[in-house]
């Protein structure tokens, strides 16, 4: 018997009952669609995460005051006031790999313009954040080298703070603001840059000269952080060692001693934050295969019944000279026929409920193509597995015995 022949008598077995058949497929159906579902989900988280570090510089090094420990009492990162300008020029001139750098300090103030007041987050850097971030000034400019050096009272506003401190119709570029009741001359705005890798609002900031924030606002020598953009991401990890190398000298570490700062490269943060999403894309893949195996579990089940039901048929068949093989492949193929049709519905409906919770929910999700193999794989190999018992035990009917079955 050929296998277009054993194909379309397998359909017409599956037809005659309906129902039972779209209710055995369903198992298989929502196993698949969960699957799809479940993986897209953390493909779409993945690669969210991917291109918010993508957006801040993939080639990115952030060095910040580390550990400071006083009488056995160790205080966290951030503590120590070691870190100092002077490290940033030093590394600046002496570390070899590095395309911009811009030295940080961070605090909060209570800003007012005319009758509108906000508390934000100020952030003093230096004239290369823009081109370490990749994020370009929406209108006006930002502040210069000679701002930096003076320590003028200059200011950048991000899209948030503008918005809280003007009306949609002015033009915030050359007014006054008060930063902590001094006032401050508005020489640019950001363009939008939502939300940061660590869920903060990056447009609700302002971007003040660090040497204004050093003198002027908080009256420090020493400076949080330092941002620096590798020429290349391939060197990302070597210029990383050469500024603690750098920077241990500096601050004449002694081998064996901890370091007072702290060095990070944003690979090390994608790859922390990706694998954390990977792990719980496979644990929720794994848990929607349980799906699958029930499925496959309903249609071993429903096929034993069938060859039950069917016992004089197939007795039939094998008196009038089919072979036990042909009796084999054909309770075989409707067994992976109910598995792929089931899971060519499963896919097309992963496909509608991934783009429902995008569209709804707002959650990123993204349909792999592997994800959408390896389910309809997946499928097929359940259908031959479960169905394999069920064909062999038609198959081995003895044609009298059969033909006798009640």
């Amino acid at each position: 018997m050929s296998l277009l022949m054993t194909l379309v008598i397998a359909l017409k077995a599956l037809g005659r009952n309906k129902l039972r058949t779209a209710l055995t497929m369903l198992g298989m159906i929502i196993g698949v669609a969960a699957v799809i579902t479940m993986v897209a989900l953390g493909t779409g988280a993945q690669r969210s995460i991917e291109d918010q570090i993508k957006s801040a510089g993939t080639n990115l090094i952030i060095v910040t005051a580390g550990n400071w420990t006083v009488g056995g009492v160790r205080h966290g990162q951030g503590a120590a006031s070691t870190l100092t300008p002077e490290d940033a020029d030093a590394i600046r001139q002496e570390v070899q790999g590095i395309q911009f750098m811009a030295a940080g300090v961070q605090t909060r103030v209570q800003i007012i313009a005319g009758n509108a007041n906000w508390s934000t987050r100020a952030q003093g850097t230096d004239v290369d954040l823009p081109l370490i971030r990749s994020w370009p000034t929406q209108q006006g400019s930002f502040f210069t080298p000679q701002d930096v050096a003076s320590a003028a009272k200059v200011v950048v506003l991000g899209s948030v703070v503008r918005d809280q401190l003007f009306p949609p119709d002015a033009d915030p570029i050359g007014q006054i603001i008060r930063v902590r009741n001094q006032p401050f001359k508005v020489v640019g705005v950001m363009a939008s840059k939502g939300q940061g890798s660590m869920g903060e609002d990056q447009d609700d900031t302002l971007f003040i000269p660090y040497t204004t924030v050093q003198r002027k606002l908080l009256g420090i020598t020493h400076i949080n952080n330092i941002t620096v953009s590798a020429a290349s991401a391939r060197e990302t990890l070597l210029v990383a060692d050469r500024i603690i190398e750098l920077l241990r000298a500096r601050h004449k570490i002694e081998p064996g001693e901890p370091d007072d700062f702290m060095v990070r490269t944003l690979e090390e943060m994608a790859s922390v934050r990706t694998e954390t999403t990977r792990t719980m894309t496979a644990l929720l893949a794994s848990i929607a295969g349980v799906s699958l195996l029930v499925g496959g579990i309903g249609i071993m089940n429903i096929m034993l019944v069938s060859v039950t039901e069917r016992t004089r048929e197939i007795g039939l068949r094998l008196a009038v000279g089919a072979r036990s093989r042909d009796v084999l492949l054909q309770f075989l193929v409707e067994a992976v026929a109910l598995s792929l049709v089931g899971g060519l519905v499963g896919i097309a409906l992963g496909f509608s409920v991934s783009e429902g919770l995008q569209r709804t929910l707002q959650w990123p999700t993204a349909v792999s193509p592997e994800a959408v193999v390896v389910a309809f794989g997946f499928a097929a190999a359940t259908g031959v597995f479960f169905g394999f018992y069920p064909a062999r035990k038609a198959a081995r009917l003895d044609p009298i015995d059969a033909l006798r079955f009640e």
